[in-house]
């Protein structure tokens, strides 16, 4: 990153009066030219550095150079300072260090505004290890294998070139190219098992591409429902569906316009209102749900 570099050789240079091109290359890991061309970068942008050869040269700021914090406004300093603290709150790589090094540069105390935690409520150390692979697969544009569990509940073992964590009507997916079928694919990540990341790496596609393939094919395998759940179930209807889905009704129980994928899925989805759930259109849906209800009867009773 290196915008994160011009800050932090600004600030090693402050802290040490001069510093060779040589070390400053190793301790960033480039080659000694780059190291230059920041220089020139940096004295572009009206910082005082200069570079001079020989023996007993180097690279350091103009003598009583003090960084000037006022060339950013105040609300500038914030949007900096917050722009980092939402990577170190995703556990990006080394930012902790840049944001405390620029904090201390603006003379500035960094407020713990953000925390981000990917893995569910209630979630086991497994689950938080699983999002922390995935993570590092897409940073680090690496191929991931796993086993997945369709809303069909049919098991197959996948292949793919993750691009994107994403957060959808309450659950998290991952997008990217899978390797298997050749198109790109969203998993639902609760679905996957024995996630492991390999070495093959690959060069990333637009995720772009990735949602707009999965919104046509859920539309083309969705169908219009409506239900009626009690006045009792408001937490679930203002927490799973959109306002303009929602019609409060005078009794106070609310009807729910929406369309939803078809699949063994949908009918646990339904089930999992239990009484909350009133009224339920198309008719086949309601038929279907009342079958399982009995089938789920049948059963406990045979016990």
């Amino acid at each position: 990153m290196t915008i994160n570099r011009h800050f932090e050789i600004i600030y090693l240079l402050l802290d040490r009066k001069m510093i060779t091109a040589k070390e400053l290359a190793e301790y960033f890991e480039v080659s000694t030219r780059t190291i230059y061309r920041d220089v020139d970068v940096l004295s572009g942008a009206g910082i005082p550095i200069y570079a001079r050869k020989g023996k007993g040269g180097g690279i350091s700021l103009l003598e009583g150079y003090t960084f000037q914090a006022s060339l950013l406004t105040s609300k500038e300093q914030e949007d900096i300072l917050m722009g980092l603290q939402t990577l170190v709150a995703t556990d990006f790589p080394n930012t902790d260090k840049i944001l405390t090094k620029v904090a201390r540069l603006f003379k500035k105390t960094p407020s713990n505004w953000i925390d981000v935690d990917l893995s569910p409520w209630g979630s086991g150390q497994k689950n938080r290890q699983l999002f922390t692979i995935l993570r590092e697969a897409i940073i680090q544009q690496s191929v991931i294998h796993f086993s997945y569990f369709n809303s069909e509940g049919e098991h197959s073992k996948r292949a793919m070139e993750p691009l994107q964590l994403l957060f959808k009507q309450n659950a998290w997916y991952i997008s990217g190219y899978c390797l298997w079928k050749k198109d790109f694919r969203i998993f639902k990540i609760s679905r996957m098992r024995e996630v492991t990341r390999t070495n093959q790496t690959f060069s990333p596609k637009s995720p772009s591409m990735v949602i707009e393939n999965a919104e046509r094919n859920v539309g083309q395998s969705s169908i219009p429902v409506t239900l009626r759940i009690a006045s009792n179930g408001a937490h679930r209807v203002y927490d799973e569906f959109e306002d303009h889905m929602i019609t409060l009704n005078k009794d106070g129980s609310y009807t729910i316009n929406a369309h939803f994928p078809i699949g063994l899925w949908l009918d646990g989805y339904l089930l999992s209102f239990g009484t909350l759930l009133e009224e339920i259109h198309p008719e086949d849906l309601r038929a279907r749900l009342v079958t399982k209800l009995d089938e789920m009867q049948s059963k406990h009773n045979d016990e």
